[in-house]
């Protein structure tokens, strides 16, 4: 058998290149398809799209290991959350009122929600 030219070669080399991502694409898909029948298996309509959307990205940006350790310790949500847009009561709390201590985490700038970093 003859030795490939230069050309020849790199043909053969782009062809596979073109092989192997359709491969990976079809397992992305199938392993896509995979997690996306777990989904039907957990509790997910207690999420709005965009929350289970974010919830997701956030947790494959930080890594799943990240992401686990800081869900695992936070408190576990009551089965009657609160109305989407309003606060939640806290049971009258200290803000407005003048040199009364604010709660641990909240700003004296006024923020509505405080951001969790991992």
């Amino acid at each position: 058998m003859p030795k490939m030219t230069e050309r020849e070669r790199l043909a053969k080399i782009e062809a596979d290149q073109r092989n192997l991502a359709q491969e990976a694409e079809t397992v992305r898909r199938g392993l896509r398809a995979q997690y996306g029948k777990v989904a039907t298996e957990i509790a997910v309509e207690r999420l709005s799209e965009r929350e289970f959307r974010d919830v997701l990205g956030q947790a494959i940006r930080v890594g799943g290991g990240a992401a686990l350790a800081a869900l695992k310790a936070l408190p576990a949500a009551s089965d009657d959350p609160p109305a989407r847009g309003l606060p939640a009561k806290t049971g009258g709390g200290a803000r407005g009122k003048p040199g009364a201590a604010l709660p641990p985490g909240s700003e004296a700038g006024g923020a509505s929600q405080a951001t969790v970093l991992p």
